[in-house]
C-alpha cells in the first residue's frame, strides 16, 4: 500500500517539475514583459523623430530598452510579414492582403492609431512663394507641365510619403520625370535647402522637431500652405489645421503588435496611447489621438 502511495507521489512530482520546468523555458525564451527588458521596433523613416522622444521617456520610466530601426514603409512591412519584425511603427493600417497573411500564420495583430501626422511640402527660402496647390502637384506627378514646380524630391520610393503622394495622383513614382529620391528625410531637406526651385516631401515631424545637426538646413526652408483640390483656401500643417481637418495631406500613425504575448509591444502601445505619450505628442506639434486632459486647480483666497 505504501508502495504505490509513494509511487504516486513521485510521479506527481516528476509531472509538477516538468511542468514548472517547461514554463521556465518559456518564459526564459522571451526577453521582455510589459514594463522591462527589450524589444526591438521597426519604425517608418518618415515618423522617427517622434517615436525617438517616446521611447526616450518611456526608457526613463520603466527597465526597459528599445532597440529602434528606421527603415522605408515597404521595408517595414516586409519585415512584419517575414516575421523580422513583430512591433511596427507605420502611416497607415494593414490591408486586408497583408491581414490575410497573418491570418495564415495564425497571428492577429494589435492595431492602435495613437496621433495624426502629415505630409509636409518644403521649398527652400529663396523663393517667396509659401503657396501650392494640391493639383498643381497632382498634374505634375501625371508627367504634365507646371510651372510652380521644378522638381519633386522624396525620401524614398519605396517610403509612405511617396506613396502617399502617388496615391493621391492615382499614378507609380518609377520613372517619373524630374522626380528623384534619396534614402531619408534628412537628405531631402539638405538638397531643398540648398537647391532653389525644388519641392521637398517630408514627414512634418523632421520639420518641426529637427535633429540638433539639421536645424541649421531647416531654417533655409520654407513650409508650403497647400490647397486642397477644388478649395480656394490655403492651410499649413498646423495642430489646429490637422485637428479641423483643413490640412488636405493628413495622415493618422499606428502602432502595429504582432508578438502575441504581454510584452513590450503592448506595453509601449499603452504608454504612447496614455495620457504621458499623448502630451509628448501635443509638445511635438503633431496632433494627438486623444487630447491630454488638463486639471484646473481653484484657490479660495
Amino acid at each position: 500500500m505504501m508502495n504505490k502511495i509513494t509511487k504516486s507521489i513521485v510521479g506527481f512530482l516528476l509531472i509538477t517539475l516538468l511542468f514548472v520546468f517547461s514554463c521556465q523555458k518559456k518564459t526564459e525564451g522571451k526577453q521582455d514583459t510589459i514594463i522591462e527588458g527589450k524589444a526591438t521596433i521597426y519604425v517608418d523613416e518618415s515618423i522617427l523623430p517622434i517615436v525617438e522622444d517616446e521611447q526616450a521617456v518611456f526608457e526613463t520610466e520603466y527597465s526597459a530598452k528599445l532597440h529602434l530601426v528606421p527603415k522605408s514603409e515597404n521595408e517595414v512591412l516586409n519585415s512584419l510579414l517575414n516575421d523580422t519584425a513583430k512591433i511596427a511603427v507605420l502611416t497607415r493600417q494593414l490591408s486586408a492582403k497583408e491581414l490575410k497573411v497573418f491570418e495564415s500564420k495564425k497571428i492577429v495583430p494589435k492595431t492602435t492609431p495613437f496621433a495624426m501626422d502629415a505630409v509636409a511640402l518644403i521649398k527652400n527660402k529663396a523663393s517667396n512663394d509659401t503657396l501650392i496647390a494640391l493639383q498643381d502637384v497632382i498634374d505634375f506627378m501625371q508627367g504634365k507641365q507646371v510651372s510652380s514646380i521644378k522638381g519633386l524630391v522624396f525620401d524614398n520610393l519605396n517610403s509612405s510619403t511617396a506613396r502617399y503622394i502617388a496615391e493621391k495622383a492615382g499614378v507609380t513614382i518609377s520613372n517619373q520625370k524630374n522626380v528623384f529620391s534619396f534614402k531619408t528625410n534628412e537628405e531631402v531637406i539638405k538638397y531643398v535647402a540648398q537647391n532653389n526651385g525644388m519641392i521637398g516631401v517630408v514627414g512634418m515631424n523632421w520639420i518641426y522637431q529637427p535633429a540638433l545637426e539639421l536645424q541649421e538646413m531647416v531654417d533655409k526652408v520654407n513650409v508650403l500652405s497647400v490647397k486642397d483640390t477644388n478649395a480656394t483656401a490655403y492651410f499649413s500643417p498646423t495642430q489646429d489645421n490637422l485637428a479641423s481637418g483643413n490640412y488636405p495631406l493628413a495622415r493618422h500613425l499606428y502602432i502595429i503588435n504582432c508578438q502575441g504575448y504581454a510584452g513590450l509591444g503592448m506595453g509601449f502601445t499603452s504608454f504612447l496611447a496614455g495620457d504621458r505619450g499623448q502630451r509628448i505628442i501635443l509638445k511635438s506639434g503633431l496632433m494627438p489621438e486623444r487630447l491630454p486632459s488638463r486639471k484646473i486647480l481653484i484657490r479660495n483666497k
